[in-house]
């Protein structure tokens, strides 16, 4: 009996050793099954994958490229249809390309991975399912774009932006209205699929609307905003360049519908302010000869405006011009600075270190022989070395003012006359000296107004501030009472009108002001005066002098250092009034 149990008990084991056995079979299969596949499919594409309609299952990539560049041919042109018009798109002319290799590759890893579990079972996967993957192609974006805006040119239709304009002191608002253009990305994303796919057939150019037109509530808010900013001004500066920003220019910043247009502030800025302030850093340059600089570059930073400053500074001042009362603002331009490799102070041991002082006067509506004498005169003085201790003259630097000398004849103030004379326009010169001078805090000398306010020295300044020159019996002297010496340098701009002097030297810490001039004693001007003149034909007149208000302005010039002053002086001008004289034609008409 004992061996019966036994026996049955062996048995018992002997049959669940097989039906385990009998479990690991299939898993032993699967297993020897995925083993084939992955040495079969191994540096293969898998199962189930093609590229352009051509299978590429159980190539290998080398093949798989072969197959590829044997079997896919590039058309010569694709037509484009637009608004019933079309249009040959030459694709060697976009240097369209198929990137086979990427194409390859991309159809390689599909269901692979760099996790070795996740493939498995990932792998397998192929064999029951059908995947094509795209042609890669490359072209030239520029290109296409090019071509693009030449369609576009004939087929889009442009929107009209919103605009306000500021005509006989009325504000205006166009409203705008849509347009439509090519949808460049939408475009290219059906050209990229229609050649990944190897369809050549026509491709309907896709239109986007754009419509910026205002609406009745926008238009009236917009014309609100703009009536609010009417005779206002923001004038930014930069040096000695002035950019007056009117209505119109105002207007065009407001937006109504992102309150201020960002994209017009920065346009304005590229065009209009950009070339004149943006420069190279410039390294010093320093040449004398003869007691003379004939040669001088200061040393100047490099400069580049700071546009995303300047736009939000604007729109601050906007902003501000809109809500308040003021009329007009001033802005400083912001710029970002280069510094020069060779510094003024490099180039010379004459103490000729840094801008002291610099004055400016403006001359529009001179005649040209007045713009030729102001040039002619100003450069006598360019390049002037005055020693510390010596007192710079203006007529000995300038010398004879003559027809001899070069000058050319304008109008002069002569025996209580303007009149034609040799080198008018010179005391031009000597008021944008003058106003170096007290810029840079040296020492006047000597200093005579002229006889009656002259609107040329008004355009940029208030009355008070000029210097008039005749020698031998008047003349401007200033002194140098600095450490080094001075150096006069002139920039004459005549298509701007305007006469810059700067002086250069050792700046000793000194503070140079001048009071604003007090106007008083206002004097109304003679009636005109007409006066017979037989040179001319009856019926003629022509003006030859112009009427000029009398008054007194007075101001006070005071230089200081370290807190102590070492030097102050009232200047006073007193200008009778002038009238307006006019030559009548007698003579006989000719």
């Amino acid at each position: 009996m004992k061996i019966l149990v036994t026996f049955l008990e062996k048995l018992k084991i002997k049959k669940r050793r097989n039906l385990f056995l009998l479990g690991l079979t299939p898993l032993f299969l699967i297993g020897i099954g995925i083993t084939i596949f992955d040495i079969y499919y191994y540096n293969r594409i898998l199962p189930g994958v093609y590229a352009s309609n051509l299978l590429l299952a159980g190539k290998t990539r080398v093949e798989a490229e072969a197959l590829l560049k044997n079997q896919i041919k590039t058309p010569g042109t694709i037509t484009l249809l637009a608004k019933g018009k079309k249009f040959d798109l030459s694709l060697n002319d976009i240097d369209l390309s198929y990137d086979i290799q990427s194409t390859v590759n991309s159809a390689y890893h599909l269901y692979r991975s760099e996790n070795i579990i996740s493939d498995i079972f990932n792998k397998p996967i192929s064999l029951f399912t059908i995947k094509s993957v795209p042609i890669v192609t490359t072209t030239d974006e520029g290109k296409l774009n090019e071509y693009l805006q030449v369609i576009s040119s004939q087929v889009a239709t442009e929107p009209v932006h919103p605009s306000v304009i500021y005509s006989g002191n009325e504000v205006n608002v166009e409203k705008g209205s849509a347009g439509e253009n090519i949808d460049n990305k939408k475009f290219r994303k059906n050209l990229e699929q229609q050649l990944a796919s190897e369809d050549y057939s026509d491709i309907h150019i896709p239109f986007r609307t754009i419509d910026p037109a205002l609406s009745e509530e926008e238009s009236e808010s917009l014309k609100k905003r703009a009536e609010t900013l009417v005779e206002k001004r923001i004038t930014l500066q930069h040096e000695y360049d002035l950019f007056s920003l009117k209505e119109n220019e105002l207007f065009s910043f407001l937006d109504a519908r992102e309150n201020f247009n960002e994209e017009n502030i920065f346009r304005y800025v590229e065009k209009e302010i950009s070339p004149r302030v943006n420069r190279e850093p410039q390294n010093a340059v320093f040449r004398f000869e003869g007691g003379k600089v004939i040669e001088f570059l200061p040393g100047k930073d490099g400069i580049t405006i700071d546009r995303q400053l300047l736009k939000d500074q604007l729109i601050d001042k906007l902003a501000s011009l809109e809500t308040s009362d003021e009329k007009t603002s001033t802005l400083i331009v912001p710029v970002q600075t280069d510094p020069p490799k060779v510094t003024t102070d490099q180039v010379n041991n004459l103490g000729i270190n840094e801008l002291l002082g610099s004055g400016i006067s403006k001359f529009k509506g001179s005649i040209p022989g007045r713009v030729f004498n102001i040039g002619h005169a100003s450069s006598k003085l360019n390049g002037v070395l005055v020693a510390p201790g010596e007192t710079l003259s203006f007529n000995q630097a300038v010398g004879e003012v003559s027809s001899l000398t070069g000058y050319k004849q304008a109008y002069v103030i002569k025996d209580g006359r303007t009149v034609l004379g040799d080198g008018g326009g010179v005391c031009q010169v000597s008021t944008t000296l003058f106003r170096a001078a007290l810029a840079a805090g040296l020492p006047i000398n000597e200093r005579r107004a002229h006889s009656y306010r002259v609107g040329y020295y008004e355009q940029n300044s208030p009355p008070g501030l000029d210097a008039t020159v005749y020698s031998p019996t008047t003349d401007l002297k200033i002194k140098n009472d600095t450490p080094g010496h001075i150096l006069v340098q002139t920039i004459f701009k005549p298509f701007e009108s305007t006469l810059i002097f700067e002086i250069y030297g050792t700046n000793d810490g000194r503070i140079a002001t001048t009071t604003k001039p007090v106007v008083t004693s206002v004097t109304a001007p003679p009636e005109d005066l007409y006066v017979d003149d037989p040179t001319l034909p009856t019926g003629v007149v022509k003006q030859v002098d112009y009427k000029a208000w009398g008054a007194k302005a007075v101001f006070d010039y005071k230089v200081e250092r370290d807190g102590v002053t070492t030097y102050e002086k009232r200047f006073v001008s007193n200008y009778r009034p002038w009238q307006a004289v006019y030559l009548k034609g007698t003579g006989v008409q000719q």
